[in-house]
């Protein structure tokens, strides 16, 4: 869609990459304005988004269960069972330990991620619009565009892998893992030695899967977000802008589902195979 007549190509986009804020300054609690408020900025639209996105996910696979037919069912059962089954064969095929918590996460973080990704492809200018009807400056309606969405999403899962890491393998154990490991002697004044370099190495592998898991979602659906901004820009350029970022925006947008899907995948195999290290007991 076009941008505003009344605005540059740079400051429309500034203005789609500007989430709705709140934050404490030292007049209080401001709306916007928050450069230098520092920690407490909220991105309150990227709250609300999400969830409102996992309060539809819960609603929905709430229905197909408390409705499901064993004869005949409809079509969204039969796609919810389809989700529900490839889901546990992944985490069949990639989790060798028992702990019944990790399909139902390993299903939530799927189509959570996904239904966060999809809002990807709602044209960029049509909510911002309406929310700007209703008085709100700013709105962003892609949370995974947010990092401070994807670090929250990434730091449970951190919380997670620590917390089946020191239960499965004791307190002891999870420290023996990040001290005698990879480097190991017979010696033990060697072993005392390599102490140090295990244990950087360790946890800088460690404290790496949340940052991955984090930056990898972040930086792929931002990018597909600022590409749909630049194509709304082309669209302004006249008829033959509008025609061109037109057929422009149907390839995106084509190409950008396997994005949409792939990242929600990804995230959820390697949450699975985190927890399933985690798991395993040396």
């Amino acid at each position: 869609m076009a941008s505003s007549e009344n605005q540059t190509s740079v400051e429309y986009i500034k203005h789609h990459l500007q989430n709705l804020q709140v934050c404490k300054t030292d007049q209080g609690w401001v709306w916007n304005h928050c450069e230098s408020a520092g920690f407490w900025t909220i991105h309150v639209d990227s709250l609300i988004v999400s969830f409102l996105l996992g309060a539809l996910f819960c609603f929905g696979f709430w229905r197909v269960a408390r409705n499901a037919k064993v004869e005949n069912p409809g079509r969204w059962q039969s796609f919810v069972e389809m989700i529900f089954e490839f889901v546990d064969k992944s985490v069949k095929d990639t989790f060798h330990g028992k702990n019944p918590l990790i399909a139902p996460l390993a299903l939530t973080i799927f189509v959570w991620i996904f239904l966060m990704n999809l809002m990807d492809l709602v044209p960029v200018d049509l909510l911002p619009w309406a929310a700007s009807q209703a008085g709100v400056g700013y709105l962003k309606v892609v949370p995974t565009t947010d990092a401070n969405i994807t670090f929250s999403l990434s730091l449970g899962v951190f919380l997670l892998i620590i917390f089946y890491s020191i239960k499965v393998k004791g307190f002891g154990g999870f420290i023996g893992e990040l001290t005698l490991h990879p480097f190991s002697s017979s010696n033990k004044f060697v072993q005392i030695l390599l102490i140090p370099v295990n244990f950087l190495m360790e946890s800088i592998g460690l404290l790496a899967k949340p940052v991955s898991l984090a930056l990898r979602l972040f930086g792929n659906l931002y990018a597909g977000e600022l590409i749909f901004i630049l194509i709304a820009v082309l669209m302004s350029a006249g008829i033959g802008g509008f025609i061109g970022g037109g057929i422009a925006y149907m390839i995106w947008a084509i190409f950008h589902i396997l994005v949409i899907v792939l990242q929600a995948f990804i995230f959820m195999m390697l949450t699975i195979v985190y927890l399933s290290m985690a798991h395993e007991d040396h």
